[in-house]
């Protein structure tokens, strides 16, 4: 009796000791979690206050709204492999956290399992689920290291996280097969049948003939490691998720939650008149604001972003993911030095044991990518040039690293195009473009840095209200070139008030159409479509300006608003209640960014396919002439992402008698942009292949005979590139309008 009471004792104190030893372990390393957490979100609160406000404009899809993108993974389901994989890892480790919590409480309680209801089934869904996340480790690590895929990067960071799932999947199935040798028959810690145990079952039958005696100390001791690593393990994994890429688990969802509920790419309004202000952009990294940085940490650098960029694929050094991960980077460095809270732990692990100061900074950078082939795309030189050179300069202080020269180049600031299909294509609601658009306004407004053909431009703009430089006084001279090609006589607004008349809609001309000798043509076939719909218009002639897009997105905010003033208050004057343009940056600063400064919000603002469109529908254009020619659509991002019009330059085509449209592969949301936009019309590219040559590739592969397009400056890009591809003779590229316009009047 007295052994038998000792035997006891020792139990009772085995028991009480393992459990002390489980919530010290789970106290500490929740602790680190939490300070891990904690010292992020004060970085964070480094930047520029934030009101946090949930998203609330109506998704036009379940692709856009939070539900669809977070427990549906919409856009990760673009690429359906990857997207499918990640369904797995996510609804998998859903399902596991009770598993764990019945693991957990088994291993406390001499396998006492917790009392849930059909406990057999429960069991087999464990262990399914477990498989198939082991699966979906393997095949992600075949995308990674086996297919190569551009886009992902290699080496022990990303490796890390397929060892932590891959151990934790591991150790879940040798405790259970160590638990089914370990339980006694009968007793409360009954093992589950096996047919309800596939692969645990096999796993204990393989151990049982390597050795393993069933209810014996080798397998109690098997259970009792495997346990122990699998606490271990999930433990380390939490502590680590915060401090890695993974911290997306956490932030990915309320930076989805907490998205814009303005249009998409709308810029945020600088106060210039702000005397307080010490500067206007972003010149460091504390001038971002919160939710901006809130974008660093929810980052999950899955490549998506520079996959689809036009100046990563065209041999640029601009990458979207390597703009935010540097970034994050250098928020976390300069953040743990101003605060004086290191952001790892445990810091032993993670820091030099010398302390020495350490930032990283862009190095050396390899030479601009040269290609054989015109037209190429390839992201893979981009991605080796940044990965080379961002690296960690000893003894540099983060403080005092310049966030536009070391962290970013000016090189990848001017080479965006403000497509915005890294923005379209992130999983995790992150924006990139106003973030390049702050540090080229700091570049701009604070120290007058840019490229010199975008300054030509701006001063052109400023001076004459267009980027050539062309005499003002010669904005109206396509009213009387029109009526001479035509036989119609577009009146002005100024025109119609003196007579005591009003017009129902205000044609914009744009800069294009009123400069560009090209673009008039779009523009005179405008005038005969709506001359022919009956449609009440007049221009603003010599009183229209340029609309300032070009000059907000190259980063002078103080010259858009001096525009964007002039513009409201002669729309103003003359009463406008809709605007047409055939424009798509003009209609996108119209219809979303003038309302900012003043402009009435009931003001219609249309572009001319939606309007063309509209009245085909209504019958007041009919399109009777065949055109036998087989057409490709090239999507205008200003119209397209920003705007979400995809399918009126397509019902036009449609409508038009012998037209086929051969869709690119590249189309509509995830459309190349032609690299005229973000002021990228007025400048030159330097490095790397020609983004209208590579998208003018692209139309070329599904043999069209017409590249068709919806705004002048794309139009322009396609001409250039079937020229400099020797494909001109037989493709040409034309405007929707003048498509509609030969089927309407048979020329």
């Amino acid at each position: 009796m007295p052994t038998l009471l000792a035997l006891k004792q020792v139990d009772h104190w085995l028991v009480w000791g393992k459990w002390t030893l489980f919530a010290a372990v789970v106290l500490i390393a929740v602790s680190m979690f939490v300070l891990v957490v904690q010292r992020r979100v004060l970085y964070m609160r480094l930047g520029v206050p934030t009101v946090f406000k949930r998203y609330q404009r109506e998704p036009k899809s379940s692709k856009t709204s939070f539900s669809g993108q977070v427990l549906g993974h919409r856009k990760l389901l673009n690429d359906v492999r990857s997207g499918i994989m990640h369904l797995v890892y996510f609804y998998g480790f859903i399902v596991l956290q009770f598993g764990a919590l019945d693991l957990i409480w088994k291993g406390l309680n001499e396998g006492v399992p917790l009392p849930l209801p059909y406990y057999n089934g429960f069991s087999l869904t464990q262990e399914m689920t477990v498989t198939l996340v082991f699966a979906a480790v393997l095949y992600g690590a075949f995308r990674r290291y086996g297919e190569r895929l551009p886009r992902l990067k290699r080496g022990w960071k990303p490796s890390l996280v397929m060892w932590f799932i891959g151990s934790l999947m591991l150790t879940i199935l040798f405790s259970l097969a160590f638990e089914r040798l370990a339980s006694v028959s009968g007793s409360k810690a009954s093992i589950v049948e096996a047919s309800y145990a596939p692969v645990s079952n096999q796993l204990a039958m393989l151990l049982e003939g390597m050795g393993v005696q069933p209810q014996s100390a080798a397998a109690h001791a098997g259970f009792e490691l495997f346990w122990w690593l699998h606490l271990i393990v999930l433990l380390g994994f939490l502590v680590y998720v915060p401090q890695s890429k993974h911290f997306h688990l956490l932030t990915a969802p309320v930076n989805l939650w907490f998205r814009r509920s303005t249009p998409p790419g709308r810029l945020t309004p600088l106060n210039l008149e702000d005397e307080e202000a010490e500067s206007f952009g972003a010149g460091k990294v504390e001038h971002f604001t919160q939710k901006q940085m809130l974008d660093l940490y929810a980052c999950v650098e899955c490549g998506r972003c520079t996959n689809v960029c036009p100046a990563a694929s065209t041999g640029k050094l601009l990458s979207p993911m390597h703009l935010i991960v540097k970034l994050r980077d250098h928020l976390t460095e300069k953040g743990a030095a101003i605060t004086s809270k290191s952001p790892w732990l445990p810091a032993s692990i993670w820091q030099s044991k010398t302390n020495a100061p350490y930032a990283h900074v862009m190095g050396a950078v390899l030479p601009a990518w040269e290609t054989e082939s015109e037209g190429a795309t390839n992201i893979e030189p981009t991605m080796a040039a940044q990965g080379g050179a961002w690296s960690v300069r000893d003894g540099a202080k983060p403080e005092e690293v310049e966030l536009i020269g070391e962290v970013l180049t000016e090189e990848e600031l001017w080479a965006c195009t403000t497509c915005r299909n890294c923005e379209e294509q992130c999983p995790v609601g992150n924006e990139h473009v106003d973030k390049i658009i702050d540090m080229r306004r700091y570049l701009v407004l604070m120290e007058g840095r840019l490229p010199s053909d975008g300054q030509r431009a701006l001063q052109n703009i400023e001076r004459q209200s267009n980027p050539w430089g062309l005499p003002r006084a010669e904005r109206a001279a396509w009213i009387a070139d029109c009526e001479s090609r035509t036989g119609i006589r577009v009146v002005t607004m100024q025109e119609l008030k003196q007579q005591g008349k009003k017009a129902d809609i205000l044609l914009w001309a744009g800069s294009m159409g009123a400069y560009d000798m090209r673009s008039r043509r779009v523009l005179y076939d405008l005038v005969r479509l709506l001359d022919q719909a009956g449609v009440s218009f007049a221009t603003l002639g010599l009183e229209e300006k340029s609309s300032g897009d070009t000059a907000r997105r190259i980063g002078n905010e103080l010259l858009f608003q001096e525009l964007c003033r002039e513009n409201i208050e002669t729309l103003s004057k003359y009463d406008v209640k809709q605007i047409v343009t055939a424009c798509p940056h003009t209609y996108n600063t119209f219809k979303n960014e003038y309302p900012d400064f003043g402009l009435c919000p009931d003001i219609v603002v249309e572009h001319h396919t939606e309007l063309l469109a509209r009245l085909l529908a209504e019958g007041s254009l009919q399109p009777v002439h065949t055109i036998d020619e087989r057409v490709t659509v090239h999507d205008s991002c200003y119209l397209g992402r920003y705007n979400d019009t995809y399918e009126a330059p397509r019902s036009l085509l449609r409508a038009i008698p012998g037209v086929t449209i051969e869709e690119m592969e590249r189309s509509r949301s995830n459309g190349m942009c032609c690299g005229a936009g973000g002021g990228l019309m007025w400048m030159e590219e330097h490095s790397g292949t020609r983004v209208n040559l590579a998208r003018t590739a692209q139309a070329l592969e599904v043999k069209p005979t017409v590249i068709s397009s919806a705004c002048p400056y794309c139009l322009t890009m396609m001409e250039d590139g079937l020229k400099a591809l020797s494909a001109d003779e037989k493709v040409i590229a034309r405007d929707v309008a003048e498509l509609l316009a030969e089927s309407v009047f048979g020329e």
